[in-house]
């Protein structure tokens, strides 16, 4: 394994071992506030770059009726997209905006309904570190050789790849914390959306 991957490993070793201490030391509210204002930092730069997305085009707008060129305006708003993307899961996991099936765990007994939630849960927590060890590779060998874009704007890849990784990686987090919330408590942290709270 090479440095990077190494670091990685010990940055979700630390993350783990500092959560530990955090738990320790300080009071559950004190935890639960660092991590739901780890979520909300991570949505409002989702929003952030919505409305980058939402500038870029004005620009290209106003360039294109100036009869001025905007090279890489595309590409620009493409990364801003994938981070928005990226960035706002774990927030929307945490107010109810991802799609959740929820007929088989609202038709089991409570019981069943806490298994349930700790296998979904915990195939979400597997696969979240999964996507953040490997968009971390990915970000990483991009860095590594340079990777720079084919489109007119030539930015080095592993710039925007990086919010990538920082996304995956909070959301693991999120669902890691749903996860041992279910465990312990026998819920989740999940509010509900406005279509199950309608019926």
């Amino acid at each position: 394994m090479n440095i990077f991957t190494n670091a990685f490993f010990l940055f979700c070793f630390g993350l783990a071992i500092v959560t530990l201490i955090a738990v320790l030391v300080f009071t559950p509210a004190r935890v639960r506030l660092l991590y739901d204002g780890l979520y909300l930092i991570s949505g409002i730069a989702a929003a952030g770059f919505l409305i980058t997305i939402l500038t870029l085009i004005v620009v290209q707008m106003v360039a294109r009726w100036t009869g001025e060129i905007f090279p890489g305006a595309p590409e620009y708003a493409g990364y801003s997209m994938a981070a928005a993307s990226f960035l706002a899961f774990a927030n929307a996991l945490n107010n109810g905006a991802h799609i959740r099936v929820s007929i088989l765990i609202n038709a089991v007994p409570e019981r069943i309904r806490w298994l349930l939630n700790i296998w979904c849960f915990g195939i979400g927590t597997a696969v979240g570190w999964y996507v953040s060890y490997y968009s971390w590779q990915f970000t990483y060998w991009s860095w590594k050789f340079s990777d720079i874009s084919q489109g007119q704007d030539a930015t080095m890849l592993w710039i925007p790849q990086s919010a990538m990784v920082i996304g995956s990686v909070i959301l693991a987090i999120a669902l890691t914390d749903n996860l041992i919330h279910v465990i312990f408590s026998g819920n989740d942290r999940l509010k509900s959306s406005a279509f199950e709270q309608s019926e």
